[in-house]
C-alpha cells in the first residue's frame, strides 16, 4: 500500500469539511477522486500533502504517517500536488518556474529532473525562455505539472486538470497522465470531468458533503447507475 487515509476528520475552523475520509492507493495506480462542488476534494488533496491537519484519523505514506508533518517534509517524502488554478509566477519564465518545482533537490540533480519533464512535455522545452504568463491555457497546465514533476515525485496529486480548458487540450493532458504512470508515478486525480477520469483511472471514489459516499474500480463506477444519472447525465 503507497498511500492510507484512515478516517480523517478536517476542521476549517469550526466547519467540519471531511468526516472519516478513507482511502487507499496501491503504487503504480491512477485514482480518482470525483464528486460535486464543495463536497470536500480539495480538502482530501490538502490533507495528504500536509496543508491541513486533521483533527482525527491518519495519513500514511509507504506505513509511515505523514499527517502530522509540515509540507515541505510531506514533499521531501514523495508527494507533490499539481494546485487548482495552476499558481504559476506568471513573470518568471517557463525554466524558472520549473527551478521553482525542484527546491527539495540538490543541485546535482536538477538536469536529470528537467530532462524527465521535457521528454514528458517537449512542448515546454521549446518554450523554456518564454514567460509563463504568455503561454497558452494548456501550455500553463503543461507547465504546472511539469513544476511539480520536477520534485520526481512516488505520488501526484492533481486538482482538477481540466479547468478552463477545451476538450481538445484536455483530452492531450489525459493522455500525458498515461505516460506519466507509465513512468512509475502514482496518480490521484480531483477531477470534474468525471467521464474522462474514470475512464483513464484503476480505481475511484465519489465524495459527497464531506464523506466517502462509493468506492470501486473505475469501470463499475462508470456503470454505476448513480454516477450515471446524476454526474453523467445519462
Amino acid at each position: 500500500m503507497l498511500l492510507e487515509v484512515n478516517g480523517i476528520d478536517v476542521f476549517y475552523g469550526k466547519f467540519q469539511a471531511l468526516r472519516g475520509v478513507s482511502m487507499k492507493i496501491d503504487k503504480g495506480q491512477v485514482v480518482s477522486l470525483i464528486g460535486p462542488n464543495g463536497a470536500g476534494k480539495t480538502t482530501t488533496l490538502r490533507a495528504i500533502t500536509g496543508q491541513m491537519k486533521p483533527a482525527k484519523g491518519s495519513v500514511t505514506l509507504n506505513g509511515d504517517r505523514i499527517d502530522q508533518l509540515p509540507a515541505h517534509e510531506v514533499a521531501k517524502k514523495g508527494i507533490g500536488m499539481v494546485p487548482e488554478g495552476r499558481q504559476l509566477f506568471d513573470g518568471m519564465t517557463v525554466y524558472e518556474n520549473l527551478l521553482m518545482g525542484a527546491y527539495t533537490k540538490p543541485r546535482n540533480m536538477l538536469n536529470d529532473s528537467l530532462q524527465f519533464c521535457f521528454k514528458v512535455f517537449p512542448r515546454l522545452e521549446e518554450r523554456r525562455k518564454q514567460l509563463a504568463g504568455t503561454l497558452s491555457g494548456g501550455e500553463q497546465q503543461m507547465l504546472a505539472i511539469a513544476r511539480t514533476l520536477m520534485l520526481k515525485p512516488t505520488l501526484l496529486l492533481i486538482d482538477e486538470l481540466s479547468l478552463g480548458l477545451m476538450p481538445k487540450l484536455a483530452y492531450e493532458l489525459f493522455k500525458v497522465l498515461e505516460t506519466i504512470r507509465d513512468q512509475g508515478i502514482t496518480i490521484l486525480v480531483v477531477e470534474q470531468h468525471i467521464r474522462s477520469a474514470l475512464e483513464l483511472s484503476d480505481r475511484a471514489y465519489l465524495m459527497e458533503e464531506g464523506r466517502i459516499v462509493q468506492e470501486a474500480s473505475a469501470k463499475e463506477m462508470l456503470e454505476s447507475e448513480h454516477i450515471k444519472s446524476v454526474y453523467l447525465g445519462i
